[in-house]
Parts: structure tokens; C-alpha cells; sequence
């Protein structure tokens, strides 16, 4: 079968050895690979010893990257009566009551997160079909439904990130832009691992990390040493 990659990908590749590498090591090779044309962002794709289709093996929750995403978040609100000019003033690009849930029902996606107020959720919960498939579906356990809106919005703006584990246990994650200083993105990643450590599920049994690959949105995987990344304190990552 032809090689279907870029002659591009193909020599970043060649930069790329088989092996796991010291985390500030793996960032700084994900800094080089970022050859796009484009500003890419820096992902994380994490393995885990979890296997989904139990309910006490899942993973569900939201991390604080402390330098941001490097990302616009355009936030929608989903409430009413006062609520509503609470989202508003507190930065909600998109804020209503019923007739949002239209619109939305109607194909309306102009946002990249949609938070919704308890006592509206029973009407919010028709648009499952629509906004489960693409993660955007209001979820206690994801922060995004709360009576706390300006607080909840200004976590996300800042850099307040919902993930979840896939059917396979792996977590796909962005954790800033691959044009952030390697410490950044270091910073980023330390408090992406403390946060999957502090929510292990509690039907997690064995080895509970099983691989972490860092890439730049176009660049080829680097595989990362887990345990000096766990090792390491959140200071030395600052």
C-alpha cells in the first residue's frame, strides 16, 4: 500500500525516535515538529488502564490549564430571568431561555460550550441527540450545568477544559497552542496528569497509566516517559 503521508510528516518523523522521552525533551520536539502552515495546537493522547463500559471505570471531568488554551471559547448560556443577564454581563457570547434551545434545535452551533442552569435542563435535555455526539451536551460532572454562571464562565474562558475517556480509555486532549514556551506547555501537562490521577476511577485496577504520546495537531506522536512526568512537583513544572 502507498505511503499516504506528506514527504512533510514523513521527515518530522525521521526526527521522532521509538522511545519515551523526558517530558521537557518530548515538548520541545513538539515545538520543532509544528511545520504547518497554520498555528497548531498541542495535544495529549492518553492511555489508561480503564476499560469505559463499566460505570466505576470512567473518566469524565474538567482540568484548569494555568496558561490557558491558547483558544477563543465562545460560550453559550442556557437560562432564565435573571440568570440570563447574569450570563450576559458576565461574557457569554450567546445567552437565552427557550428560544436558544430552538435555534439550536434548528441547527444553530455558533458556540464551543454550552452551560446550562439546572432548572432549565429538563428542556435542555431534548437537544441530547443534537449536542451529545459532539461533547457539548451539559453535564454536572463537566461544571456546565451550575446556578453559578459567572464563575463558570470565567473558568472557561481562562482556560477550563471539560475530557473524557473514550470507549478505548484514551484521553484526547489540547493543552495550549504548540507556539507556547515548552515550560507552558510543561505546566499545562502537569496539571492535566494530576487531575487524571486525582479522578481515578474507582474501579481503575492494575497499572493505571498505560502510555502518553504528545503531538502538534499536524506532527507525529512523542511518546512521553509517564512516571518522571507524575514525579515530577508542580513547581518544578512552573
Amino acid at each position: 500500500m502507498p505511503n499516504k503521508r506528506s514527504r512533510r510528516f514523513q521527515e518530522l518523523e525521521k526526527k521522532v525516535e521509538q522511545r519515551p522521552y523526558h517530558p521537557v525533551d518530548a515538548l520541545n520536539l513538539l515545538k520543532e515538529t509544528a511545520t504547518a502552515k497554520f498555528p497548531e495546537s498541542a495535544e495529549a493522547h492518553i492511555r489508561l488502564g480503564i476499560d469505559p463500559k463499566y460505570t466505576d471505570q470512567q473518566l469524565r471531568t474538567t482540568v484548569v490549564l494555568p496558561k490557558g488554551t491558547g483558544q477563543t471559547v465562545r460560550v453559550a448560556v442556557i437560562a432564565r430571568g435573571e440568570k440570563v443577564t447574569e450570563a450576559s454581563n458576565s461574557g457569554a457570547d450567546i445567552v437565552g431561555s427557550e428560544e436558544l434551545i430552538g435555534e439550536i434545535q434548528n441547527g444553530m452551533m455558533d458556540f464551543d460550550l454550552l452551560i446550562a442552569t439546572p432548572d432549565m435542563m429538563p428542556q435542555v435535555a431534548k437537544l441530547g441527540r443534537l449536542l451529545g455526539p459532539r461533547g457539548l451536551m451539559p453535564s454536572p460532572k463537566g461544571g456546565t450545568v451550575t446556578f453559578d454562571l459567572t464563575q463558570a464562565i470565567a473558568e472557561f474562558k481562562a482556560g477550563k477544559l471539560e475530557f473524557r475517556a473514550d470507549r478505548t480509555g484514551i484521553v484526547h486532549i489540547l493543552f495550549g497552542k504548540a507556539s507556547f514556551p515548552a515550560e507552558d506547555l510543561l505546566v499545562n501537562l502537569k496539571a492535566l496528569q494530576e487531575t487524571i490521577d486525582r479522578n481515578r476511577p474507582s474501579g481503575a485496577k492494575g497499572r493505571y497509566w498505560r502510555s502518553i504520546y504528545v503531538a502538534a495537531t499536524m506532527g507525529p506522536a512523542i511518546e512521553v516517559e509517564v512516571n518522571t512526568l507524575r514525579d515530577m512537583k508542580a513547581g518544578e513544572a512552573a
